[in-house]
């Protein structure tokens, strides 16, 4: 379950995974490897995320773990940002990320994030280190599958809510957006692989994390990807294939949640496949915010 921490005695709690999650730097930090066909060295930590900028493709990555960074200047992320609760102030608790469309005011997330509506719920993209670059935008709805509301269908955790204008213009004017994708997850062989980049916002950090590797395959209806430290928070952040890293532009195919909403250990994240029904949900949000 990767959304906010949860209050108990008074405190915060977080979840045993959270406590004992690998801590420090891996061992595979420190070793250099040549991905088998793809004639790219790929190495883990900084010169990995590196290397990464220059790949695409399916099954670039080959089995190896992805090694998240911590992103300060987010001009090359700022179609990502935070869920807060009322304001900056109030503490941030999931990720969304926008979304092409007709009136350019939607963004994506786990449907798990707004279950209860948008209430006083702000998106805030390239959040980081305190700073809104690209102002506070309050989200005035949200648009769930059926199979969500009435039975939290681990399959359905997605949600596509409304961004209210802010001084005369809408948020994709200000930070673009990307485009989805609904091909779904492919043959449940394990073989099926795509190169993505998830980038999502730990609700104890003040800047978000990025993290590029291979999402294949969980089930016929979801996918996995391994990728270090996405812990509570990071709900709802994109799963990015065909990047363009000059224009940022690129397409959704997931966001973290559906298994366990999204996945009880830090390294491992979960999403459902954006098949035809979420294209459905999209259309629909798409057509209810123009």
């Amino acid at each position: 379950m990767k959304t906010r921490p949860q209050p108990m005695y008074g405190g915060t709690v977080r979840t045993l995974s959270r406590l004992l999650g690998r801590t420090g730097v891996l061992i595979v930090a420190w070793l250099t490897v040549t991905v088998a066909g793809t004639g790219v060295v790929v190495a883990t930590g900084e010169s990995q995320f590196a290397a990464s900028e220059a790949v695409s493709g399916p099954a670039v990555f080959a089995g190896l773990p992805g090694i998240s960074n911590t992103v300060h200047a987010t001009a090359s992320v700022k179609q990502v940002g935070a869920l807060f609760d009322g304001g900056l102030s109030g503490g941030h608790y999931c990720t969304a990320s926008v979304v092409q469309s007709a009136g350019k005011n939607v963004v994506v997330t786990a449907a798990h994030c707004l279950s209860g509506g948008t209430g006083d719920t702000v998106f805030v993209p390239g959040y980081h280190d305190g700073e809104a670059p690209y102002g506070v935008w309050p989200l005035e709805s949200v648009t769930l599958a059926p199979g969500w509301t009435s039975g939290a269908d681990q399959d359905l955790d997605v949600a596509f809510a409304e961004v209210a204008p802010l001084n005369g213009r809408e948020v994709q004017d200000v930070v673009g957006g990307y485009t989805i994708g609904t091909s779904g997850s492919g043959e449940n062989d394990g073989t099926t692989a795509t190169t993505v980049r998830i980038t999502g916002y730990p609700s104890t950090a003040d800047a978000p994390l990025t993290c590029y590797n291979d999402a294949t395959a969980y089930t016929a209806d979801q996918l996995r990807i391994a990728c270090t430290d996405y812990t509570g928070g990071t709900s709802g952040s994109p799963w990015v294939t065909g990047l363009d890293p000059d224009t940022g532009t690129g397409t959704v195919i997931g966001v973290i949640g559906g298994y366990e909403e999204g996945g009880d250990t830090p390294d491992v994240s979960y999403s459902p496949a954006f098949d035809s029904a979420i294209g459905s949900l999209y259309e629909q949000a798409v057509a209810a915010s123009d």
